[in-house]
């Protein structure tokens, strides 16, 4: 029995050898691919299996025991907890700054700014959920410190993640604050910029920093390290660029 045993933990650890699992939130998807393909130049025998969603829907399924090595978050206070709560074992760091915008499949007037919203021609605006995604947090703090909130209370339609949100303002609602990092995917190079989407003024809104922590499930896993160190590279740093976030 104890030779059968020993055999199937063998196997299990086969199965998984070269794999790191990382979870990432949904503003990443744009850029998570190139990120991948970059690393494995120097790293092709590692597999990155990759889980999107919402930071807060993510935090829950690691504290849960969901067996995640790597969360790349939407902002530091989904990745700090997992950390008081000694589930990372690396501090939170920041490895990419995001920022949002406004994106319609219709041509708007963006002169006007984040005040476009409260027009009668807008009646349905999609924001990511703000109690589980950050970027939705974000713009509902946008809307407010515009004094806009009385105005569209009623105009608002929910989505999951940011990458939902992405969805929804292209089909079921008339504009939507989106990270602006997703207008770099080829499926929105036909949204123009002044046309169909505009950046959110950065001074009605916390800046997005968002963060990185190993989760304790890879202590000393040298594959989960090299990733980790990856991300806060300089090549990482240069395709983050190139997605739209800001980077230090």
């Amino acid at each position: 029995m104890k030779k059968i045993i020993l055999g199937l933990v063998f196997l299990c650890s086969s199965i998984f050898a070269g794999q790191v699992n990382i979870a990432v939130a949904a503003n990443v998807s744009y850029a998570i691919n190139e990120l991948i393909a970059e690393f494995n130049k120097t790293n092709p025998d590692t597999k990155i299996q990759v889980t999107l969603g919402s930071s807060g829907k993510l935090t829950a399924q690691i504290k849960n025991g969901a067996p995640f090595n790597i969360f790349m978050a939407a902002n530091m206070k989904f990745p700090e907890s997992l950390y008081e709560d000694k589930i990372a074992i690396t501090k939170p760091v920041v490895y990419a700054q995001g920022a949002l915008a406004m994106l319609s499949s219709k041509e708007l007037d963006y002169s006007k700014g984040i005040n476009l919203i409260k027009e009668d021609s807008i009646s349905k605006i999609a924001i990511a959920n703000p109690k589980t995604a950050p970027y939705g947090t974000a713009a509902v703090e946008a809307i407010k410190n515009a004094n806009l909130e009385e105005a569209t209370k009623d105009k608002f339609v929910y989505a999951e993640s940011i990458s939902q949100t992405v969805t929804y303002a292209t089909t079921a609602a008339d504009i939507g604050f989106i990270a602006k990092s997703s207008l770099y995917d080829e499926k929105l190079s036909k949204y123009k910029e002044n046309v169909n989407w505009a950046s959110v003024d950065p001074t009605l809104y916390t800046p997005i920093k968002q963060g990185i922590v190993i989760i304790n499930n890879a202590v000393d896993n040298a594959e989960v390290k090299a990733f980790y160190d990856f991300i806060l590279g300089e090549k990482a740093k240069k395709i983050f660029v190139d997605y739209g976030y800001i980077v230090k």
